[in-house]
């Protein structure tokens, strides 16, 4: 039995694996409409979300399949001092596979060493949340055929968001791949990123305060919201919120054929007016999703499909 905690959970031979299966999924749907009758998968989402959640009961109803489970810890017994622990060991009975998010760092890796079915790790803190990173790889595999030889701009909340930590573990392991991270100074990305991922792995990248700087010279930008909920002083967020605004303005300056990835939600960082510039990419980002989290489900279930 597997669970998903990082991407770094599935080799680089076992990810382009994960990819194609995808691209199997979005290219023949009705080929996998039954592979998951009679599974279950149970949704436990401590914080809210909207296309985490949704996508995986799509992915799983897609499969055939069926959802039980919970969207806020409110409405769960956590409310009543339940354990991460006791709550995995109780849902192990009713359904075959979990996806948890949680808003403590390391709630799903717990839950997964007690864990009788596959647990997915859907977001816990502001540490990883692999299968948005799974949906980046196949959204930027899909779009421009490749996953190296990429010079990828990272801008906005660097600090607190678990995408950008994952999505750079990730990216690494691919060839010639380089890094411009875009940020305020009190925003940066952690250090532990840069010295024990980028300099460990010997990565080119530059750290810039301008996102109009970064802009002529990118394959893909991604961009992040400030997240209000990781913030404890609410007035560091107000200063920060309206640090980045992509624009129409902006794009001008960007080569043609990048693209502008966002893990969504967003607040006002992409102004709506780049919704419908060619490279704008966010909307199939969220489809992809599907596609990709439908792999994941069979993948972990072991359920014998040929891609």
């Amino acid at each position: 039995m597997r669970h998903l905690m990082t991407p770094l959970d599935f080799s680089v031979e076992e990810l382009n694996k994960l990819l194609c299966l995808a691209n199997d999924i979005e290219q023949h749907r009705d080929k996998y409409a039954h592979a998951c009758a009679g599974k279950k998968l149970a949704t436990l989402f401590y914080e809210p979300s909207t296309r985490t959640r949704l996508s995986f009961e799509a992915a799983m109803l897609n499969l055939g399949g069926q959802v039980l489970g919970f969207s806020s810890a409110d409405s769960s017994s956590a409310a009543k001092g339940e354990s991460v622990s006791d709550t995995i060991r109780v849902i192990s009975c009713y359904a075959d596979i979990c996806a948890m998010r949680h808003p403590k760092e390391g709630a799903p890796l717990v839950a997964s060493q007690k864990s009788n079915i596959p647990v997915i790790n859907a977001g816990d803190g502001g540490h990883q949340h692999p299968t948005q990173t799974l949906t980046d790889l196949l959204t930027i595999h899909q779009l421009k055929g490749r996953l190296g030889n990429l010079t990828i701009g990272l801008c906005g909340d660097l600090k607190f968001g678990r995408t950008v930590h994952s999505l750079i573990r990730a990216l690494v392991r691919y060839e010639n791949v380089k890094f411009i991270l875009i940020s305020p100074e009190e925003l940066k990305v952690p250090s532990y990123i840069r010295e024990d991922v980028l300099e460990k792995n010997h990565i080119e990248y530059q750290e810039v305060e301008r996102l109009e700087d970064a802009l002529p010279s990118l394959d893909i930008l991604y961009m992040t919201r400030v997240q209000k909920e990781r913030f404890f002083n609410e007035e560091d967020y107000i200063r920060m919120k309206d640090f980045y605004i992509l624009n129409k303005a902006k794009m001008e300056l960007a080569p043609e054929d990048m693209l502008v990835l966002h893990p969504l939600p967003r607040v006002n960082e992409i102004a709506t007016e780049v919704d419908d510039d060619p490279r704008a990419a966010y909307f199939k980002q969220a489809q992809y999703g599907v596609y990709v989290r439908m792999a994941l489900i069979l993948t972990l279930l072991e359920v014998d499909v040929t891609c």
